[in-house]
């Protein structure tokens, strides 16, 4: 039985929600909501994990090892139709500081995300370039919004009772003109550091990555890029064109992103671990 269950823990698949490409939902239920229902030939269980209940949803399925991972739902399982609860448990057990750690991290990431929900009003605040930014109501302005610096804010030229639609969708439309014209500066930039050439660029509202590079020399940046500190989009960017001397991501690849922006792992981490505002009106 040791051995057999030793087989079992050896196949383990580990794996933890990817932050940096896909954000999660707004909140980390423990105990499964309707956002966290069993999918068909799945059940809900509940075991505890050095002291505590942690439900967990398992699945049988047609497969030689025992796969958990933690998202923004919780705990899932997947077991071949042979292996026993026991059998399951055991596992579990034996990696319940991964699994209790992953939880944790996910709890703190849903606050995140609550706390980084935009109250859309006269004088609320966002990440642009990576500082605050205030946004203020101005019915006597004329035309696009302005920033202004010393305090930071950016002026809309809306009503004082204008809505959270209307707001969010002018801020919206300005972050989206100023990331086009940081985006086109950087890439003709570090297109002339890397010695090569982009035929188009194009902002995306993608919600799975930040940029993708085509063979043509077609280049694609997320707009809420501009949330992030410059060196943040600077690494974006060059990631993106070095793809058009290496379409892949071999250690050579890696080399030309590094020789532009060496500290690029810094930026990575960045990407990974921010939580962007939530427009959401």
């Amino acid at each position: 039985m040791f051995k057999h269950l030793t087989s079992l823990l050896h196949n383990v698949q580990l794996s933890l929600f990817d932050a940096e490409t896909s954000p999660p939902a707004a909140e980390t239920p423990l105990v499964p909501g309707p956002s966290a229902r069993p999918q068909p030939s799945a059940t809900l269980r509940e075991l505890s994990l050095a002291g505590q209940p942690v439900p967990y949803e398992l699945r049988r399925a047609r497969r030689r090892s025992i796969g958990f991972s933690v998202s923004a739902e919780g705990l899932r399982v997947s077991a071949p139709r042979w292996v026993t609860l026991g059998e399951i448990e055991r596992v579990l057990h034996s990696k319940s500081g991964w699994i209790l750690r992953k939880l944790a991290e996910q709890r703190e990431r849903a606050q995140r995300l609550h706390a980084a929900r935009i109250a859309w009003a006269d004088g609320c605040s966002l990440p642009y370039l990576g500082a605050p930014l205030t946004v203020r109501l101005d019915p006597s302005l004329k035309g696009r919004p302005l920033l202004h610096d010393e305090p930071r804010h950016l002026r809309l030229a809306l009503p004082q009772d204008a809505g959270a639609e209307q707001m969010r969708d002018a801020v919206q439309g300005w972050l989206q003109r100023e990331a086009r014209s940081l985006f086109e500066q950087r890439c003709q930039h570090f297109a002339a550091a890397l010695d090569v050439r982009y035929t188009r660029l194009s902002l995306s509202s993608a919600q799975t990555r930040w940029g993708s590079a085509s063979a043509s020399g077609a280049i694609r940046l997320n707009w809420r890029l501009i949330h992030f500190t410059p060196p943040v989009i600077d690494y974006v960017v060059a990631h993106e064109l070095a793809h058009l001397r290496e379409m892949n991501h071999s250690e050579r690849f890696w080399a030309v992103v590094a020789s532009v922006v060496p500290d690029y792992e810094q930026a990575r981490r960045r990407l990974r671990d921010e939580v962007l505002p939530r427009f959401e009106p």
